[in-house]
């Protein structure tokens, strides 16, 4: 992972991982600092509705402070509200009104934690920033790699597809090639506070997973209601507001039918819902922008690969061919259900992320 005693920033965000990265990394004897990344404002409504989210919460920084004292490191908290609002919270909020559906913590990761966090570790003189992400940085073809975790139920390559040649030169993942039982022995063996802290499993500035609520508690405006339209066209019903659903969404929408229906799509200059069968909500083509690719510098022929279209879900075999500077077209081996425009597609050869983008 480099020399000894270089000076590595370590993201701690209160949770379990990251205090044994901190921890792992002070072992292997380097000169570790320890930042909580403060997100919120004080005053803001957003921090009052995250407080007791495991992640990014009011108690997050005593937490990884208190973890920076066992592992002997000093700890700082550096404010990054002003781009975090900027960069997440805002097109968070536009996407949803557009009837898309984001993942801000990709945002979060690629447009404020790691390019923000790297410039800090520059001005402090760090060679090195490190996170408890589960994936695997490595070198080989001439360029740095991203590659998934050894345990592949923790795997969050996929979350980190927009990391650049730099970052990724000057990234440490040190749980890479843990497992998270393995990874809350180390906690435990060694003392360390948070050992038995939950896992976040939601955004963190909503943590209720009230996307619609935060939104019209955001903007001052309640989302207006519209028409479900079914498969024949025809008006069902009316819906509660187009942030309430997401495609692929089959809970929640109160329309009698002789079959089960499910979210298709949202048209947000309409204000409309599509409603369809199993069948309808089926896509084997569709296109990905923003691409940032990795382990190559870009597509120079169409290339067979694997394509990972939502956090958690299998990859599926594809053809992708690249249709501009950052945009590829997407060929699926077989139609699959629910491809969402703004979630994130990330292309794996094996186990190396070739890139990503998002869903169009």
């Amino acid at each position: 992972m480099g020399n000894m005693k270089e000076k590595v920033l370590v993201a701690m965000s209160g949770g379990v991982d990251s205090a044994v990265a901190a921890l792992l990394l002070t072992r292997a004897g380097y000169d570790c600092i320890g930042v909580t990344l403060k997100f919120f404002r004080a005053d803001d409504t957003v921090a009052a509705a995250a407080g007791e989210n495991p992640c990014c919460s009011l108690t997050a920084a005593a937490d990884a402070r208190a973890v920076a004292r066992v592992a002997g490191i000093p700890h700082y908290v550096f404010n990054f509200t002003v781009p975090f609002e900027r960069y997440v919270i805002q097109p968070f909020i536009r996407a949803y009104l557009a009837g898309l559906t984001p993942n801000p913590c990709i945002d979060c990761n690629r447009r404020v934690k790691f390019p923000r966090l790297w410039r800090r570790a520059r001005e402090m003189g760090a060679a090195f920033i490190a996170t408890g992400h589960y994936a695997v940085i490595s070198r080989g073809g001439g360029r740095w790699l991203l590659s998934k975790a050894a345990d592949r139920s923790k795997d969050q390559s996929y979350a980190l597809y927009g990391l650049t040649q730099e970052e990724l030169a000057h990234t440490l993942l040190p749980l890479g090639l843990l497992s998270k039982s393995e990874t809350r022995r180390i906690a435990a063996a060694n003392a360390l506070p948070n050992a038995g802290k939950p896992d976040s499993q939601d955004i963190c500035f909503a943590p209720d997973g009230d996307y619609a609520g935060f939104i019209e508690r955001r903007t001052g405006t309640v989302a207006p209601p519209g028409d479900f339209i079914g498969p024949d066209g025809r008006r069902l019903g009316r819906h509660k507001g187009l942030i309430r659903y997401t495609v692929g969404q089959r809970r929640g929408l109160g329309i009698a039918w002789g079959e089960p229906l499910y979210v298709c799509a949202k048209n947000a200059a309409a204000n409309t819902v599509r409603l369809g069968g199993a069948g309808d909500l089926e896509r084997r083509e569709f296109d990905v922008g923003e691409v940032n690719f990795i382990a190559v510098e870009r597509l120079e022929r169409p290339r067979r690969a694997a394509v990972k279209i939502r956090y958690g879900r299998e990859e599926y075999p594809a053809t992708l061919e690249q249709t501009g500077p950052a945009s590829v077209h997407v060929v699926l081996a077989a139609p699959r259900r629910a491809v969402t425009p703004g979630q994130a597609a990330v292309f794996y050869e094996n186990d190396t992320v070739l890139g990503g983008g998002v869903i169009l």
